[in-house]
């Protein structure tokens, strides 16, 4: 094992656990011979010119990383320095590799004789590994280890990436106070959780917390209308008045903006330019899904001169740096081992990703990964016709078919609403069709 020296880089935002991968596999790669260098702040310094050993690395010793298993964040800090080309991040264009930061990193790496490289991320980050591994195949070892408390990774056997169980852990918490804060002050929240391709992280939350409703981008068309979603969610509303109560919470993933068309489309609705992040996905933090229906179902009660108090929350932050629970320790720990094992085993490709199945090592080719229409890794979505979408359905408060069909409960939500029955009922009959079917609703204007 002379002059194996394993690099370790951290990309993307932060999940619970991201410490303890690093602190097992640096101490099976140390145990194993191996010198361990990590790079601070993902592939930000590494794919620049700027790059210098003594700023940006640290030589990571297992005197140094033998609890920080317990910890949230990240000792090597993190980035979403994407080396793509940006020139190709377009849904026009198959993304494509940025041939001057990659040829930095390939650069960077055998200069510091790095023979082994461990990366921990999300699709983006893997996305980045694999170029690396493309350009440095022959003189470099990759291996990828799933992160992300979005869960849009497709693991085997419906594996959850590291990180997203905590989030669900922590976030559900803070969801039950609010809910109690909602009952207690008569209130309605609007919560919006993370997921930026997949309503995994809301649909968990909503279901373990009982939440009134929760919605997520895989119930919505592309470019569905602004309109409808918030039809779904002031229906709730009425329909619980109608029942007497005049508070709730509606969990919303932000990935439900991106069901609303474009980055040109938003800013018809923003009044502004989205702008884009580094991987050229619209910048989510810029839009603040829940405070836009917050404002338009204010306006639809104050037209109707009724009183609602409604509060939007952003629940994300809070979540990601989260101390991880023993359930993702030890999961992480165990990925951050495998990790090492990879490494060292003869035959594989030079890049594959770590995943568990069924308590085994099961490791997956980062080229198999790939979506053949977009070049980027491909994403799991909720499969909104499982039974676990169902029951997750089954326990929501929404406008149901079956409300409109029946002429006292919809003449009960007609007088909530301060319409004619018939009126309502076209006005709504959209918001309760389908959805309550479990099935994509389809653009139709």
């Amino acid at each position: 094992m002379e002059n194996n020296r394993l690099g370790i880089i951290v990309g993307g935002g932060p999940a619970p656990g991201i410490n303890a991968v690093i602190g097992a596999a640096t101490i099976e790669a140390r145990n194993r011979g191996f010198e361990v260098i990590g790079f601070y702040d993902g592939f930000r310094w590494l794919a620049s010119d700027e790059f210098h050993r003594n700023l940006h690395t640290i030589c990571l010793e297992t005197r140094r990383v033998a609890r920080i298993h317990f910890n949230g964040g990240s000792i090597l800090r993190t980035s979403r320095t994407s080396l793509l080309d940006k020139r190709h991040t377009s849904e026009k264009h198959r993304v494509a590799p940025d041939p001057k930061k990659v040829g930095e990193v390939a650069r960077n790496l055998r200069a510091l004789g790095i023979t082994h490289l461990l990366t921990i991320g999300g699709d983006d980050t893997a996305l980045s590994a694999r170029f690396v591994c493309d350009a440095t195949s022959d003189d470099l070892r990759l291996v990828h280890v799933p992160k992300t408390i979005d869960n849009d990774l497709p693991l085997p056997q419906a594996a959850s990436t590291f990180g997203f169980p905590t989030a669900r852990y922590v976030g559900t918490g803070l969801v039950k106070n609010l809910m109690r804060d909602s009952q207690t002050t008569g209130r309605w929240y609007i919560i919006e959780t993370m997921g930026r391709s997949a309503g995994w992280l809301a649909q968990s939350i909503g279901l373990a917390s009982g939440a009134t409703l929760t919605l997520i981008p895989e119930e919505f068309a592309p470019n569905t209308k602004l309109q409808h979603i918030v039809d779904v969610v002031e229906g709730a509303m009425l329909k619980r008045r109608v029942q007497g109560r005049p508070d709730g919470v509606a969990i919303v993933a932000e990935g439900l903006t991106y069901r609303l068309g474009n980055p040109d489309e938003l800013t018809g609705i923003l009044g502004r330019k989205v702008p884009l992040d580094a991987a050229g996905h619209p910048r989510l933090s810029e839009v603040d899904l829940a405070r836009i229906i917050r404002a338009e179902i204010e306006k639809r009660f104050a037209e109707r001169d009724q009183k609602i108090t409604l509060v939007d929350h952003e629940l994300g932050y809070e979540l990601r740096c989260a101390d991880p629970t023993p359930r993702d320790m030890a999961y992480c720990r165990s990925l951050g081992y495998f990790a090492v094992q990879l490494l060292l085993k003869e035959g594989l490709a030079p890049g594959v990703m770590a995943t568990i199945v069924n308590g085994n090592l099961h490791p997956i080719d980062l080229h198999e990964l790939i979506d053949p229409k977009t070049n980027r890794i491909r994403v799991r979505t909720v499969d909104i016709h499982s039974d676990t979408y169902r029951v997750a359905r089954a326990y929501q408060i929404r406008l149901e078919r079956e409300d409109l069909d029946n002429p006292d409960m919809l003449g009960k939500l007609a007088a909530a609403a301060k319409m004619e029955p018939r009126a309502f009922a076209k006005r709504y009959s959209r918001a309760a069709a389908r959805l309550s079917e479990g099935l994509p609703e389809k653009d139709e204007t």
